[in-house]
């Protein structure tokens, strides 16, 4: 009787040792699952990792230890160990030690990067609702994305606001269009319904992603499909004629295969302005498998049908008045865009990772322009028939197939670390453009046009892009990380005109070549643990786009454009970690910035500007003031010049460049009470200071200052808010121009008032 009774005491000690707690750390606001949660037992200091899967097990006694969950970027949180957990972390007010993923492809802490980058997380986009991407971009410092309507857009980072190709947007890392074919719109081609996390990496990012990244890099970070079953959907609408539906449905199936599919279907009709109606369907269908503990493979699909009206800027009389009959009666934007992705990720070890990525593009947008719309008249000379306008019926379209592969390995040496990669992109692009004869009536609309057979533009492009990069981080010494960035690009332009010599287009057939090596050396220093500061000197590069070289030309002969970026900065954390600085300061020499040139008939050029200079500094602060009250304040102050630029015998250098504010900033306090649960509010300010119109310098836009209140309210799976954008009701205007066809503002929103409403489904 002893012997058994020993026996079983035996038993039972071994089977209490022999326990084990397991589950999936996932996002509370997403249910995605969270790689790289370090779990640790209280009763025995030992510790574990969640897996890429966001998977862990530990050994434990259930019901008795308590776990200790900590991840980068989200707040701490302890459990009593039990099995088949579904731990749900919380992200971080403040952001401290977030993850980034923009700087190389991978993920690393932000505060081992020697870059100026911002991260827009799910929790921010979650509370404030956007109905625009730039609702919540223009929170970052050092970025003002333009609002040109009907989700249409420009951007503004370390440069004035302009539509060039300066800026690379991407989804998950890969660019959502081909470079040589930049359109200052690109976003209307992202699906905001799929978006869960969004990075900015301001300054030039050549050296990782290669050409138009060099006012910065935008990469939309899909999100992921949920660890169990889930499900939502979502109106809304505002009093100008809005309306939108979101719609999702996500989970994991057997801890193998999961899914998600999303989308959203917005629409206006008789909005404030005349001709301004529109219409989008924006689709994504992703889909990942676990093939084993080490591999993965991911497909994603994205599909975006867009058709705008486009009504085009205000007068100043109109503007001013507040009259808001467009003058414009047919000009239009239509895009079609379909992408998809399929990678393998392979896990070799904690240490080690390849991604290989395969892509395909297909690309349309057709379009009568307003912006192409030109008077015969010409007020200034008095010649010219004030009935008679031209402009142009175009369509830009392209495909791609490519390919991205990336290995990182990390070495126990100096705690080193190497990426490299190559990508290769195929992308034959078609364009053609006829011109249109245009009646404009007496009190100035234009009311109808003649399609012609005249054709300004007709040929093919075939874009071939080849790459190599690599970036190789150290530590030398203790708390010093210094990192050495390299890349070769190479672009072939092969250009068939099917026009003749005496055309608007008349580039013979031929190639052009361009290629760079672009370097990038940075390092970062943790003065203390809550202070770290860095700095770099970076490259940024791009050749001509495809319809700037060749549209309108007989000669190819615009040059690439290159940048010097110098940069320092820092963060410090305080106030027991409830507050966090962050400081950027830059100076970015330009060299033959494609800048657009007035033309006597009204109609612009793109040419090259000799040098340039963007220098300035961008400050974020975030603080948690008790549980109750968070604040942000996000800005910039810059100076954007010519420093060498000559145009028609008028010398700019030494003058501010138009559409250039000095200073820009973004504001917003947070109100979440405890004692009210599931309730917050927020106001929101944004100021854009006073600006110069045109190189002269002569005429300036005094800038505006707009008020946004956020409140809403979840319930269980339900949820109800209301934006009031625009407060205070401020007549402003997003960008004005100068010319010497007189002033132009594009119209910002008058207070709106946008209601929603979601139901969200999750199975416990």
């Amino acid at each position: 009787m002893k012997y058994t009774i020993l026996l079983c005491a035996l038993f039972y000690i071994q089977l209490v040792h022999a326990q084990s707690a397991d589950g999936t750390a996932v996002n509370v606001l997403n249910n995605e699952p969270l790689p790289f949660v370090k779990v640790v037992n209280r009763s025995t200091d030992e510790g574990t990792v969640s897996d890429y899967y966001g998977a862990f097990s530990i050994k434990a006694k259930l019901g008795k230890d308590t776990l200790i969950f900590m991840a980068n970027g989200f707040e701490n949180k302890k459990i009593v160990a039990s099995k088949n957990m579904l731990l749900k972390l919380s992200p971080s007010p403040i952001g401290l030690n977030s993850i980034v993923i923009s700087t190389n492809r991978e993920q690393e802490l932000r505060n081992e990067v020697p870059v100026a980058i911002s991260t827009i997380n799910s929790e921010v986009i979650e509370k404030n609702k956007p109905t625009t991407i730039d609702q919540v971009l223009n929170q970052t410092p050092g970025v003002n994305m333009v609002d040109l309507g009907n989700e249409q857009h420009t951007m503004s980072i370390r440069r004035p606001i302009d539509y060039g190709a300066s800026y690379l947007y991407l989804e998950d890392g890969i660019p959502i269009r081909t470079s040589g074919v930049f359109n200052h719109n690109a976003l209307l081609e992202i699906n905001m319904a799929n978006v869960g996390k969004i990075e900015i990496v301001r300054g030039p990012s050549s050296s990782m992603y290669g050409s138009e990244a060099i006012g910065g890099a935008v990469n939309f970070i899909s999100k992921k499909p949920t660890v169990k079953p889930t499900a939502g959907i979502s109106v809304q609408g505002n009093n100008l004629g809005y309306k939108r539906s979101d719609f999702y449905a996500s989970s994991t199936i057997k801890n193998k295969f999961g899914y998600r599919f999303s989308g959203y279907y917005a629409d206006q009709t008789n909005g404030l302005l005349d001709h301004s109606d529109f219409n989008k369907l924006a689709l994504s269908f992703d889909m990942r498998y676990k093939a084993s503990k080490k591999a993965e493979l991911v497909w994603t699909n994205t599909y975006v049908d867009y058709f705008s009206d486009m009504a085009g800027s205000l007068d100043s009389t109109d503007f001013y008045q507040q009259i808001y009959q467009s003058n414009q009666t047919f000009t239009y934007r239509g895009v079609s865009a379909f992408r998809s992705k399929f990678a393998f990720n392979h896990f070799w070890s904690k240490k080690s990772k390849t991604s290989i990525t395969t892509f395909y593009r297909n690309n349309s947008i057709a379009q009568n322009p307003s912006y192409r719309v030109k008077d015969d008249y010409r007020p200034w000379a008095g010649t010219g028939n004030p009935n008679l306008a031209h402009g142009q019926e175009n369509e830009n379209s392209f495909q791609s197939i490519g390919l991205f592969a990336q290995h990182k390995q990390q070495f126990k040496l100096y705690n080193s670390s190497l990426v490299f990669g190559v990508s290769a992109d195929f992308s034959p692009n078609t364009y053609g453009a006829n011109y249109i004869s245009i009646f404009k009536n007496n009190d100035g609309m234009y009311e109808s046009y003649n399609p012609t057979d005249s054709l300004l533009a007709d040929y093919s492009a075939n874009i071939y892009n080849t790459a190599f990069y690599t970036q190789f981080k150290l530590e030398p010494i203790k708390k010093l990380k210094i990192l050495f960035g390299m890349r070769y690009d190479n672009f072939k332009y092969v250009f068939d005109n099917n026009l003749g010599s005496n055309s608007f287009t008349s580039v013979e057939d031929g190639e052009n070549i361009f290629s760079r090596i672009i370097p990038k050396v940075g390092a970062t220093y943790q003065i203390k643990k809550n202070i770290g500061s860095y700095a770099n000197f970076s490259q940024g590069y791009v050749p001509p786009q495809v319809t700037t070289l060749y549209v309108g030309n007989d000669i190819p002969s615009l040059k690439p454009v290159f940048y010097d970026s110098y940069e320092m900065g820092g963060w410090a954390t305080f106030l027991k970690k409830n507050a966090r600085l962050e400081l950027s300061l830059y100076r970015m020499e330009g060299l033959n910035e494609i800048i657009s040139v007035l033309q006597p008939d009204g109609s612009t050029e793109q040419q090259n500007a000799g040098k340039t200079l963007h220098q300035g500094v961008e400050y974020s602060f975030k603080s948690k003031i008790k549980k109750e009250f968070s604040i942000r304040i996000s800005g910039t102050n810059a100076l954007h010049q010519f420093l060498n630029y000559v145009e028609d015998g008028s010398d700019y250098s030494g003058k501010e460049m138009p559409q250039s504010p000095s200073w820009i900033m973004n504001s917003q306090i947070l109100y979440t009470p405890s004692w009210f649960k599931g309730f917050r509010s927020s106001l929101e300010w944004q100021h854009i200071d006073e600006y110069f119109m045109e190189n002269e310098n002569s005429k300036s836009y005094t800038g505006y200052d707009v008020f946004n209140l956020r409140v809403g309210y979840e319930f269980k799976g339900f949820e109800v808010w209301t934006n009031i954008m625009n407060l205070t009701d401020e007549l402003y205007s997003t960008v004005a121009r100068a010319t010497n066809w007189g002033e132009r503002y594009s119209l910002g929103r008058p207070r709106n008032v946008n209601i929603g409403l979601a139901y969200k489904f999750q199975k416990k």
